[in-house]
């Protein structure tokens, strides 16, 4: 493994003890296009650094992991006609001894900001337990993000807005307490359901402000405990998919999906369609404020952490 090249803003910053928040370039390279990617990437550091604190990008540039991306390296990643691969954790090792250029997932993405020595981390939602899509299994599934298993060895802070409800939420979370991954509710005791405030899910841990959660890492640094910390922070009602139409199209992709036989990994790319499509698109600007709203409350968790010394 290849040393991770880190940017010289972000090594001052770090050296200097001052806040820093990772982004991932998955959404960037794969979750937008052209050329609203490019703006939102300089839109979503800008953000970052008015609250505060300075924006990682993170992707793996030619083989080389890279943790801050300067002007050419966003607009290379967010380039639609340049090849960009999608890295998770298992693909760091031949993409960096191949010397091949990808965006980097939420693991992929925990996983170098921490072993760059940066501590927060703002995502739109967490990755989990798929739904199995089989009405004879009880729709239980196998398939599960590799979100789950790295965060329970990495120790970074995680804003999300949850997971979306396309995925199965109950095992998600009975998964990540097996693991021993910390959740935390910002200001709910109701787990975020991403394009939803809410999932109906009770949380046992919720606080209020950076504060808080700044005062969690540090208890977790002291105990050494391994695993990430999970700041659910809930996309604002403003913002928010309808809810009537999110049940009308969920519940009408399921029972489409189970009728074209769907199981395992094959179910969530075709929910996540059937969302774009028959919310015209509605989804795609609640995944956008979702990050928005993530990325602020990274830079001020970042901020309280630092303040610690």
């Amino acid at each position: 493994m290849p040393e991770i090249e880190v940017s010289a803003e972000v090594q001052d910053a770090l050296a200097a003890g001052r806040a820093v928040v990772a982004l991932e370039s998955t959404l960037l390279a794969h979750g937008l296009p052209a050329p609203r990617n490019r703006e939102f990437a300089a839109e979503l550091e800008q953000l970052v650094r008015d609250h505060g604190a300075v924006p990682a990008t993170v992707a793996v540039l030619d083989g080389v992991p890279t943790v801050g991306l300067d002007e050419a390296a966003r607009e290379r990643i967010t380039d639609p006609a340049t090849d960009i691969l999608k890295l998770s954790v298992r693909d760091l090792a031949p993409a960096t001894a191949l010397g091949q250029t990808g965006a980097t997932t939420v693991a992929s993405t925990a996983w170098l900001a921490a072993r760059a020595g940066v501590r927060v981390f703002a995502t739109g939602g967490l990755g989990g337990v798929h739904r199995g899509g089989d009405e004879d299994s009880g729709g239980f599934s196998y398939d599960e993000s590799a979100d789950l298993p790295t965060l329970a060895t990495t120790p970074i802070t995680v804003v999300c807005a949850g997971v979306k409800s396309i995925l199965d939420v109950g095992a998600t979370l009975e998964r990540l307490e097996t693991l021993g991954v910390t959740v935390l509710g910002w200001q709910t005791s109701d787990f975020p359901g991403f394009y939803l405030p809410g999932t109906g899910y009770r949380l046992d841990w919720r606080v209020e402000d950076a504060g808080q959660v700044a005062a969690v890492m540090a208890a977790a640094d002291e105990l050494g405990t391994p695993g990430a910390v999970i700041v659910a922070h809930p996309v604002a009602e403003a913002d928010a998919l309808d809810r009537d139409l999110h049940d009308r199209v969920l519940a009408d992709a399921l029972g489409a999906a189970r009728r074209a036989g769907l199981r395992g990994k094959a179910v969530t790319p075709f929910l996540l369609a059937a969302f774009h499509r028959e919310t015209a698109g509605a989804s795609l600007e609640v995944n956008l404020a979702v990050v928005r709203g993530n990325a602020t409350v990274a830079a001020a968790i970042a901020t309280a952490y630092s303040r610690r010394g």
